[in-house]
């Protein structure tokens, strides 16, 4: 398998305890499509992927993370999302303040003059999940050392 041929979208399946707090978050916050859904579970095309939310209403479900340290922050861990173009993440970045999200991490510039200089936020959705938006200063940096 060639890792340098054209993106495939990712799958990812994460655990929410109300369907109608996820519908609200990523369907009208972050501006996600739904897709296919039932009782249980909802798709949503996240940005080009597929993002499921699966019902989970254990109480004793922990959604604590582990922070690890990356130049000079707690980042929360596990956490996923996504990078964007410089250009996006501004204006995404703009529409969370906008709608008074509250950040995990700051909208920052991590790694400033640094190989892989990017600028990065943190935030949670209504069930306790990490996401993190990110956007290189120069985009061939991602997978740099």
């Amino acid at each position: 398998m060639n890792n340098e041929s054209r993106l495939q979208p990712f799958h990812l399946a994460i655990p929410v305890n109300s369907l109608t707090d996820a519908r609200a978050f990523y369907g009208d916050l972050l501006g996600c499509t739904e897709g296919r859904s039932n009782a249980f579970w909802v798709d949503f095309n996240f940005f080009g992927h597929q993002l499921v939310v699966y019902l989970d209403k254990r109480n004793d479900r922990n959604t604590t993370a582990l922070e690890s340290p990356v130049d000079g922050h707690g980042v929360p861990v596990p956490h996923f999302g996504l990078v964007m173009e410089m250009d996006d993440w501004a204006a995404f970045r703009d529409r969370l303040q906008a709608a008074a999200v509250q950040f995990v991490i700051e909208p920052t510039i991590r790694f400033k003059g640094q190989v892989g200089e990017q600028a990065t936020l943190f935030f949670r959705d209504p069930a306790g999940n990490n996401l993190e938006i990110k956007a290189f200063a120069s985009p061939d940096q991602l997978f740099a050392k």
